[in-house]
């Protein structure tokens, strides 16, 4: 038997990437502040910004987790309480926590859920009851665990379970790396990671092709009707360092194929459909990694290595004049008339057509499309009232 519906948590870098992950259909985001967090280079929220995601995500019923995930050094405790009181302040649901003390010291003194974050490696059902039983509220399993190892878990232990299901892989366990320590002195276990995995090394003084370790990018897309059958609570998308397009895309499409789940509508075909979806925003290839067997070298790539950049994006659209039939975009990426596009929003709905002609700013008509960041205008006959950031990409058969 399934429990409530399952979540879908989206990473936020910034305001506006936490504003449209939720508009897609995310449930839940999750972000990081100024301090504490693993993904230093990141935006990342202020104070203010905080209480004004957390005000924007309960307006929707959904909900907002602050990471407190580096491995903290002696250095690093000192403001912690005060910074965890003015989050709690600000209006969080949740934080992301990976050191036992930190857990004990939020548990103690303030009413706020504690996950387990992935950096623990937590990987079997002893260490999840043991954590259970120091209060955490949710466990975020190591990234190396099985769906045979999930059951087991969440059939021994009645605490809510949270797996990535998309995104970058770190190719050390569960993020426990040290090599942005030893070649670049930044510590990837305080939110300095460099990713020496993804370097390309020479071989015998450059005479042979480069060596990379890199694993390839994670998505479970065709197995989340076996995630929610063993109920697993909450689904995870890597990446609060990616773009807004990104973002809208891969958010949208598993917010599809949930839905579908749930109301029994899922096909092959609509699920191959959003696979190509997901394949066409991503720059690497991906693989299922350790959920259905152990993972071997056919999840990483080791030479020729190629991350080729996306430039399905086309636009952002700001307006839709119905009378004139005129769609006003923000370009990205070029695009022409006679190219076959499509309009995607935040409800789901997508609008395919042919661009037959379009204008500058200043209304004069133009074949070409060319220069980012210019305002364009595309003449489409629509049966929309246009949500806030939809966006125009190349049509996907």
């Amino acid at each position: 038997m399934r429990n409530k519906k399952i979540e879908l948590l989206s990473p936020a870098g910034d305001l506006e990437r936490l504003k449209v992950t939720l508009l897609y259909g995310a449930d839940a985001v999750y972000i990081g502040g100024k301090d504490y967090s693993l993904r230093a280079n990141a935006n990342n929220f202020s104070i203010e910004e905080i209480k004004e995601a957390c005000l924007f995500a309960h307006k929707l019923n959904k909900k907002v987790y602050l990471t407190l995930n580096i491995v903290f050094h002696n250095e690093d405790i000192d403001g912690v309480d005060k910074y965890i009181k003015e989050v709690v302040d600000a209006g969080i649901d949740a934080f992301i926590v990976s050191d036992p003390f930190i857990i004990s010291h939020i548990k103690d003194n303030y009413d706020v859920e504690v996950h387990l974050s992935t950096q623990n490696s937590t990987t079997n059902t002893l260490s999840v009851k043991y954590f259970k039983d120091e209060r955490v509220d949710r466990v975020v399993l190591a990234r190396e665990v099985s769906i045979k190892e999930m059951k087991e878990i969440i059939d021994d232990i009645n605490l809510d379970i949270e797996v990535f299901i998309h995104g970058a892989m770190c190719t050390f366990y569960s993020g426990r790396c040290v090599l942005s320590n030893y070649f670049t002195n930044r510590d990837s276990n305080r939110g300095g990671c460099s990713q020496v995995c993804r370097f390309a090394f020479d071989i015998d003084g450059g005479k042979k092709d480069k060596f990379t370790m890199a694993t390839k990018d994670l998505n479970l897309a065709k197995y989340i009707k076996d995630l929610i059958d063993i109920n697993v609570r909450s689904l995870k998308i890597e990446g609060r360092m990616r773009s807004l397009y990104y973002l809208a895309t891969v958010v949208g499409s598993y917010r599809k194929i949930i839905d579908a789940i749930y109301d029994n509508s899922l096909d092959d075909d609509m699920l191959e459909h959003e696979q190509k979806v997901l394949a066409r925003v991503a720059n690497r290839e991906t693989s299922s990694h350790y959920l259905v067997k152990k993972a071997d070298e056919t999840d990483q790539y080791y030479t020729g290595r190629q991350e080729l950049s996306n430039q399905d994006y086309l636009a952002l659209a700001t307006s839709y004049d119905k009378d004139k039939k005129i769609l006003t975009l923000i370009e990205r990426n070029y695009f022409k008339v006679g190219d076959e596009v499509e309009l995607f929003t935040t409800s789901g709905d997508v609008y395919q057509f042919t661009v037959e002609k379009m204008y500058n700013e200043l209304d004069c008509e133009i074949d070409t499309a060319r220069h980012p960041e210019e305002i364009i205008k595309v003449e489409v006959d629509l049966p929309i009232e246009l949500s806030p950031y939809s966006m125009l990409r190349k049509k996907i058969d």
